[in-house]
């Protein structure tokens, strides 16, 4: 039997993935649009990267000794979504730059906290499931996000994906915010 902090972790995480899914390989495309060169959009990921990597790893000596690993978990949940929110204040490369860090912080944030958490609440004796349904629903729901995403940026726009991402990632946010009750 799955516990229900075990659950509240993998279904806000799956809803969390089902919005951030919905960009995926558009990114590039969203970038282009923004009259950004290869170089651009390179820099814009790689920015992201490197500041998630950097905060991923202070973040998560922090949560082990200072901080509630399920408050800054649910904190980085509703960062996300609101630097998801703004991709549509993003004109140029630079903005777009900006919104790429606070994605890192907010990465930072939920990552290190829902893994330590994740591994916390899980039954010893099925650990091999539990991680199981973690990356296995992650990449089902990531893959059924992207084809949702493309749909919507097909039939509609990117501000109508980055409206439909962000509500769904402030949704998860709200669901894994159960954790914090005991």
């Amino acid at each position: 039997m799955i516990k229900r902090e075990t659950k509240i972790l993998l279904y806000g995480a799956n809803l969390w993935y089902l919005g951030e899914g919905m960009l995926g390989p558009l990114f590039a495309i969203f970038a282009e649009r923004l009259s950004g060169n290869i170089l651009d959009i390179t820099w814009a990921w790689a920015t992201y990267l490197i500041v998630s990597g950097i905060m991923i790893m202070l973040i998560g000596r922090v949560s082990d000794s200072v901080l509630s690993k399920e408050k800054l978990m649910v904190t980085g949940y509703f960062l996300n979504a609101v630097f998801t929110f703004s991709y549509l204040l993003v004109n140029d490369s630079f903005d777009l730059f900006l919104v790429q860090i606070g994605l890192g912080v907010a990465t930072a944030f939920a990552t290190p906290t829902w893994n330590s958490l994740y591994a916390k609440y899980e039954d010893r004796k099925h650990d091999g499931y539990i991680w199981g349904l973690a990356g296995g629903e992650a990449q089902i729901v990531t893959g059924t996000a992207l084809l949702i995403g493309g749909l919507i940026v097909t039939h509609y726009s990117f501000t109508v994906l980055f409206i439909v991402m962000g509500t769904i990632q402030t949704i998860a946010a709200l669901y894994q915010a159960q954790i914090l009750r005991k």
